[in-house]
């Protein structure tokens, strides 16, 4: 999920369109009350990154800085479900002072450090299944507006590393572009609103 409050996913519950859902992934700015509500609505774990609009939420006299019951996957790799799931949220840099915005050399380090997370995983076997980013990686899905390019450095890793599924949003959609494409051995996904993913067994 990514970017956009799903009518059909707010209207439904297990058994009512959708089945049972093994995971639930936000590429983020979402509202955080509503990850809250899909994780219960769904019984299912809630794995996420954060958008350049995502922003502290004061309700009911506490302050909301993430969504309940979830797991942040930011520069980590974690396993769920069975699979390998690690993250990088946030968006190119286009205002001043913008909260989860990189320069291409802030995510280039923080591609960095998750990449020594992946050769750990890599010596122990596991390849990673999902890279969940809020952004595209440069040429896949982008715009060339400041604000809406992907980023450079997600490409070296996408190869290096060869997860099987990238999962991003932010870009808004293009008519008749395409909103899945294969980049070596790493179907891009583009979600806005949401999508629904069968993963294959490795």
């Amino acid at each position: 999920m990514s970017d956009e409050v799903s009518p059909a996913l707010e209207r439904s519950l297990p058994g009512q369109g959708f089945g049972e859902l093994d995971l639930i992934l936000s590429c983020g700015d979402l509202p955080y009350d509503y990850l809250e509500y899909l994780v219960d609505a769904f019984d299912a774990p809630l794995l996420y990154v954060h958008g350049n609009h995502d922003h502290p939420v004061e309700t009911e006299g506490r302050l909301i800085t993430a969504p309940q019951g979830g797991t942040n996957v930011e520069g980590r790799v974690v396993e769920a479900a069975g699979l390998l799931i690690a993250g990088l949220g946030g968006s190119p840099r286009y205002a001043p002072g913008g909260t989860y915005q990189y320069t291409e050399g802030e995510m280039r380090r923080r591609v960095q450090r998750l990449a020594g997370r992946l050769r750990w995983a890599e010596l122990r076997g596991r390849r990673l299944d999902i890279l969940l980013t809020h952004a595209p990686p440069r040429g896949i899905h982008d715009h060339t507006d400041p604000a809406h390019q992907g980023f450079q450095s997600l490409l070296p890793l996408v190869e290096r590393h060869r997860p099987r599924y990238l999962i991003h949003g932010h870009s808004p959609p293009r008519p008749g572009h395409p909103t899945r494409t294969q980049s070596g051995a790493t179907g891009v996904i583009h979600v806005r609103g949401h999508a629904l993913l069968e993963v294959p067994d490795a």
